[in-house]
């Protein structure tokens, strides 16, 4: 009954002597303090499933309390940033999939930005540190060329042979002696022995990497916290 004020004052009287009138309790006295405690009464909670109304206050625990006394509003903001404090530390990822306001607004704790864009996380390790960045969205092919070349084998060498008259007179008029080879009168030299050489490059084929260079893929927000 911390509220509660004593319509007479009993102290005063106590300090008197004795015998003094200024000593005696009158019935008014102790009807007004009967209604100053029945007041007083009236007006505080039950012990058992209060009812309260206003706003009321009370004492904020430590962090990390684990009892049964009251947590105040105060009590849980700071264990609600804790509790997101551990499930995101410095350097942890949010992602969300629809909503791209920044998780220092959402979650109401943090210094984030905003991270990844255009990209897809790798885990660290097999050549790779956390934070390296590379690769391309475009399928890249080494440069090269295809070539080709061929030679023909060199047959073709041959001769001609002039055959004269029969006997080799020379007569002019006579047939010729085309069915003796040992009749010939004059032959050409040996020739027409040659090769045929082709090369050239392949044309282009296929189709454009833009774009060409991704797996199956989902959008996403994402941020880091920084601090």
């Amino acid at each position: 009954m911390s509220n509660y004020t004593k319509a007479t004052n009993f102290t005063a009287k106590d300090s008197l002597t004795t015998g003094d009138p200024g000593k005696l309790i009158k019935g008014s006295e102790i009807d007004a303090e009967y209604t100053a405690i029945a007041t007083a009464i009236t007006s505080k909670a039950d012990t058992a499933s209060p009812t309260f109304t206003g706003t009321p206050s009370a004492p904020t625990a430590a962090s990390g309390t684990n009892t049964t006394q009251i947590a105040t509003t105060a009590f849980v903001e700071t264990a609600k940033t804790a509790i997101l404090g551990a499930i995101y530390p410095v350097g942890s990822i949010y992602t969300n999939a629809s909503v791209s306001t920044n998780p220092a607004t959402l979650l109401g704790f943090g210094t984030w930005s905003a991270f990844g864009e255009g990209r897809v996380a790798i885990g660290n390790g097999g050549g790779f540190t956390a934070g390296d960045t590379g690769g391309s969205a475009d399928a890249i092919v080494v440069s090269h060329t295809h070539t080709f070349s061929g030679t023909t084998s060199n047959p073709g060498d041959h001769v001609h042979y002039q055959y004269g008259p029969y006997g080799g007179g020379g007569n002019p008029g006579g047939s010729l002696n085309t069915s003796n080879p040992g009749g010939k009168d004059t032959s050409t030299t040996a020739a027409g022995a040659h090769t045929h050489t082709v090369s050239g490059t392949t044309a282009s084929s296929g189709s454009s990497g833009t774009n060409a260079n991704l797996q199956p893929y989902v959008v996403v927000y994402m941020w880091k916290r920084t601090a």
